[in-house]
């Protein structure tokens, strides 16, 4: 399926019942510590001259914060004043980018994934108006920027490659071709991944 050729309304039908799946967890029994804590990041759709476009957000250098500048998708842990993990990752994007959840049009969630500082993040695909004008917080983030999701979705620009853990064991890890000088690869890629999956689009 050509990418730009997704309608809403296929798009909302893909992500259908990507709840009642398992979690992603692509890490060795007993590698993680502990249950992991709940999250949720927004996976923020646009329109821009009939091109799907993906919103992406590169993290500000923050000492101590193993997330510190790498390319992401705005969200973060479920705090107790979020009534659930959509409204966290809504809250998340305010706080990040100035995104009011009121402007967001939710259309699904993929499958919960297990990530390497033993969070289970959802993240939850939302339509955004564009042109929007969007509001970065100073402190966390250092850039937005879009990538067309048929690009994400050419093989030619993805590599995956091995990370090795404690006891000899070893996980894979995707990475993305560099896009405007930028370098989607980890969870985040994982999410993408799962999302060009879901759609049917890889």
């Amino acid at each position: 399926m050509n990418a730009n050729s997704l309608t809403v309304d296929i798009i909302r039908r893909k992500l259908n019942d990507q709840s009642s799946l398992p979690p992603h967890n692509h890490f060795p029994p007993g590698f993680l510590s502990g249950p992991p804590r709940p999250a949720a990041v927004l996976i923020p759709f646009i329109r821009q001259n009939n091109q799907w476009r993906i919103l992406f957000i590169r993290r500000n250098d923050i000492d101590g914060d193993r997330h510190s500048g790498q390319v992401a998708f705005p969200g973060g842990a479920q705090e107790p004043l979020d009534p659930s993990l959509q409204d966290a990752a809504l809250r998340e994007a305010q706080e990040e980018i100035g995104l009011n959840p009121k402007d967001v049009q939710i259309l699904g969630n993929l499958r919960d994934f297990i990530t390497i500082s033993n969070f289970q993040v959802t993240p939850f695909v939302g339509l955004i108006p564009w042109p929007y004008e969007l509001n970065p917080s100073p402190a966390e983030v250092k850039k937005i920027f879009t990538i067309p999701l048929d690009w994400l979705a050419d093989s030619n620009n993805l590599e995956e490659t091995w990370r090795d853990l404690p006891d000899n064991q070893r996980i894979s890890v995707a990475y993305f071709q560099e896009f405007d000088n930028e370098i989607l690869w980890g969870a985040s890629a994982r999410f993408t991944l799962d999302l060009l999956s879901t759609l049917g689009l890889r």
